[in-house]
């Protein structure tokens, strides 16, 4: 499992303690994440003031992935919510996280947003960095929702007293392949930096006007960083196709444009997956509720055998020797597995059941089963280790310290093969004892990926293919 994190290319000095946060905080994106996409982080400046505006589709996990991207220090807006337990006040303070008071918090407070402003001022006027959640809360989502004004305001407040430099508003887009689990792809987009000075010019004629022009060029500007889906009903559909029909695109992509993997932009597609449905849902409306009823009853069909789409995909596309080959994979490494289990199975466990027992919505899950991870591993290695250390010596104490991370990653990497092999052998087992189950299954999923390959070929002619 790998991590590649790309970053700005000039440090500046900042305060040591979150220089530390950052460090351990990019620590446990590696350890967590397979891949970190960064898309073009250059366009925050190296230095002076910036504006980020980013969406919030994952709590604390989206500002350790920012600030763990960029080598400048970034000033979180941050809930004034989160300041009242006197720990975690006195950690976000150190840092340099500014409270802000929301009205769904305590409307008799709001007044004490100037006081966040004059901060916010302060931090802009010394050259630093920004970053705040226009949408005010974290969802689920896959779109931008309709941002708040705070950031327009912001902007155009500093741009029309300015006594700094000019300041950068850099749209940024977090986009997680999988939210509540670990081990999945994430991208960081950084969009175009908007333009202020003609914002600024109107602002000092009417301020009101400004403020909404511009807090609708940053919705749009974020908008362009994720994948966005006006109507949220659609979310299970274009997840669906995605799901069903991506692998297809990417090798035909590979194979007609001779694209390598990494030169393959998955938000790309997702957003032509998702305009293709919203061109079918305008034109043709009836065909999008028969591939709805068709994903329907297929997926019906896959949970009622207990199978995965992955593995009927394998039986359709089988290539002789796989299965066998990753059989003897799967043999040669249980023995690893079996020592990355055994010596990482409470701390990765532990969080997870206590991530699903106290997270109060589903953008909560991951930030808190990523904390107690923080505390979880650490603690039960060190206690490993002094065990280790008692027991033998000090040289095979530090060696067994040094194998920790490494077998962690190797046993959560082999059960996800082993799972994958489970349901390709699962299917297998239905085939033999139950073969026109599984035929059905092998025939509606001809069927829908046929279906939306002829959609695909009527998007591209009707769209002379400009978004593929």
């Amino acid at each position: 499992m790998t991590t590649e994190i790309r970053t700005s290319a000039r440090r500046e000095p900042g305060d040591r303690f979150y220089a530390i946060v950052r460090l351990l905080g990019r620590f446990w994106i590696w350890f967590f994440f397979k891949h970190v996409e960064v898309a073009r982080a250059e366009r925050v400046p190296p230095d002076g003031p910036v504006l980020l505006c980013i969406n919030h589709p994952n709590n604390l996990i989206d500002s350790l992935l920012v600030g763990g991207v960029l080598h400048r220090e970034v000033h979180y807006l941050a809930t004034a919510a989160l300041f009242r337990n006197p720990l975690v006040g006195r950690f976000l303070t150190a840092c340099g996280a500014i409270p802000v008071y929301r009205k769904q918090d305590d409307p008799t407070r709001m007044e004490r947003n100037t006081d966040a402003f004059a901060a916010c001022f302060r931090a802009l006027e010394g050259g630093g960095v920004i970053g705040i959640y226009p949408e005010g809360t974290t969802h689920s989502e896959s779109r931008v929702q309709r941002i708040k004004t705070g950031a327009a305001r912001i902007a155009l407040e500093y741009e029309s007293s300015r006594r700094g430099r000019p300041l950068a508003l850099v749209p940024v887009g977090l986009n997680f392949e999988a939210r509540k689990s670990f081990g999945g792809h994430v991208r960081v987009s950084f969009g175009e930096p908007i333009s202020l000075p003609a914002y600024a010019s109107a602002y000092r004629d009417d301020a009101v006007k400004a403020v909404e022009a511009l807090t609708t060029a940053i919705q749009h500007g974020m908008e362009a960083e994720v994948l966005h889906v006006a109507r949220p009903e659609r979310q299970d559909l274009i997840r669906a196709v995605e799901q069903i029909y991506s692998a297809d695109l990417i090798r035909e992509l590979q194979r007609e444009r001779g694209l390598g993997t990494r030169q393959i932009d998955p938000l790309r597609l997702s957003r032509t997956i998702a305009d293709a449905v919203a061109h079918f849902e305008q034109r043709d409306p009836a065909r999008v509720d028969r591939l709805c009823a068709a994903l329907q009853r297929y997926r019906a069909m896959l949970a009622a055998h207990q199978v995965r789409d992955q593995a009927v995909r394998a039986r359709a596309e089988r290539v002789p020797g796989t299965r066998l080959r990753r059989s003897w994979e799967a043999s040669l490494g249980l023995p690893l597995f079996a020592y990355g289990l055994l010596v990482n199975a409470l701390p990765y466990l532990l969080p997870r059941w206590l991530a699903r027992r106290t997270a109060r919505k589903e953008t909560d899950y991951a930030t808190t089963r990523l904390l107690a991870s923080i505390l979880a591993f650490p603690l039960f290695w060190a206690v490993e280790v002094w065990v280790v250390w008692r027991l033998t010596s000090l040289g095979w104490a530090v060696l067994f310290a040094l194998s920790l991370p490494m077998s962690g990653l190797l046993a959560y990497r082999y059960l996800r093969g082993v799972g994958r092999l489970r349901s390709q052998l699962r299917f297998g087992w239905l085939a033999l004892t139950h073969r026109q189950s599984a035929a059905r299954l092998l025939a509606e999923r001809r069927a829908l990926v046929s279906e939306l390959e002829r959609a695909k070929e009527e998007y591209l002619a009707a769209t002379h293919g400009s978004s593929f």
